[in-house]
């Protein structure tokens, strides 16, 4: 079975409910506490598993920390030809160029009417240990760049009432001129209107908006996306989406015929330049910004550096997809441990450790060492 109709399948009988769930509760050490939001531990399941809405509640029952849906374009359409997806399993990693395949914002909406209140935010975590559901935004390929605000705009306000946060998609590879919405002007004017339509939602629900971003992205790349989300004070930045990169060690040998098949490479080979772009954002926004860090998290061990590195939450997708559901509480087992093997009491005190100097330096590695010398 093809790697797309496998995926579908998935979907297929996870809408019916055929699925496992999880019914042990989070240790309270892994809680993050975000945007007046509660995060029952920091893994969530990355936007692009669900495109459309189909699966989500037997995806959030599973143990995430959070699941994200879409990304959802303003009107339908098909996406790229198939074949568009192809997997590298040896590597741990997935070659897709999908392009924004979605049944538009009317669709999604529906789904999401009827399996959440309006202002789903407003849902008892206590009661309903669930974490919160993200809705991400694309736009559609027919829309010109210079009209691209727009699309983002209607999506807000066509899925904002029904999202406990939401995500601008400026970085998918598979759009073209979609990356370079990516600078600083153009990242302004767009983040300006979307937070405006954000504050003009009914009911008072101010869903927090974040920007997703790639991570192909020189230092002064970097450097104007830390000014834009300072600058319009947006609630936060993932970081990040698939890459163009065609790294030799995953692209010589057996995988040497994907080398130049179109679409961004996701999975284990994108960890350490997601990492690195994670923590340089982190450095210029100085801890200002939620950061999430996504791309090739697969262990407990990728989800801590990724803390430690500056990002309050993680995400993973990829993994997932080779996995299956028990990679979920295995991922929260192994986090939990890695906070114990460093004397850490909540997950919170572990964000942007990497980053600290001086006295706070000294103290966390005089902690680490205590720590592990009892380990």
């Amino acid at each position: 079975m093809d790697a797309e109709t496998a995926h579908n399948v998935g979907i297929a009988l996870m809408e019916r409910g055929i699925a496992p769930a999880e019914s042990r509760r989070d240790d309270p050490a892994l809680r993050v506490e975000r945007w007046g939001l509660t995060f029952p531990n920091p893994i969530g399941l990355a936007a692009g598993f669900d495109k459309d809405a189909r699966a989500f509640p037997a995806l959030r029952a599973m143990g995430f920390g959070s699941v994200e849906i879409g990304s959802v374009t303003p009107r339908p359409q098909p996406g790229n030809a198939k074949p568009r997806v192809f997997r590298l399993p040896n590597e741990r990693a997935v070659v897709n160029r999908y392009g924004f395949n979605s049944e538009g914002h009317d669709a999604a909406a529906a789904r999401l009417a009827s399996n959440v209140p309006q202002v789903h935010a407003a849902v008892d975590r206590d009661l309903t240990g669930y974490g919160p559901l993200g809705v991400n935004l694309g736009k559609n390929k027919t829309t010109p760049e210079d009209d691209a605000v727009e699309d983002y705009v209607e999506g807000v306000r066509a899925l904002g009432r029904r999202a406990d946060y939401l995500v601008v998609n400026v970085s998918s590879p598979n759009t073209p001129g979609l990356r370079n919405l990516q600078s600083k002007r153009h990242l302004t004017r767009l983040l300006t209107r979307v937070l405006r339509a954000r504050d003009a939602l009914p009911d008072g629900h101010r869903p927090p908006v974040l920007l997703k971003i790639a991570p192909d992205l020189t230092e002064d790349d970097v450097k104007q996306i830390a000014a834009a989300a300072l600058s319009t004070r947006v609630d936060g930045v993932v970081v990040s989406n698939t890459t163009v990169a065609r790294p030799d060690d995953v692209f010589d040998g057996e995988y040497a015929h994907l080398r130049d098949e179109a679409g961004g490479l996701s999975g284990a080979p994108l960890f350490e330049s997601s990492t690195e772009v994670l923590r340089e954002l982190y450095a210029r926004t100085r801890g200002k910004v939620t950061l999430v860090g996504c791309g090739g998290v697969s262990d407990g061990e990728d989800a801590y550096e990724k803390i430690r590195a500056g990002a309050s939450l993680v995400q993973l997708y990829t993994a997932f997809a080779y996995e299956g559901p028990a990679i979920v509480p295995r991922l929260k087992e192994e986090l939990k441990a890695c906070l114990e093997r460093d004397g850490y009491d909540f997950i919170e005190e572990a964000v942007g450790a990497d980053h600290l100097t001086g006295k706070a330096k000294a103290a966390d590695e005089e902690r680490r060492k205590h720590a592990r010398s009892g380990w």
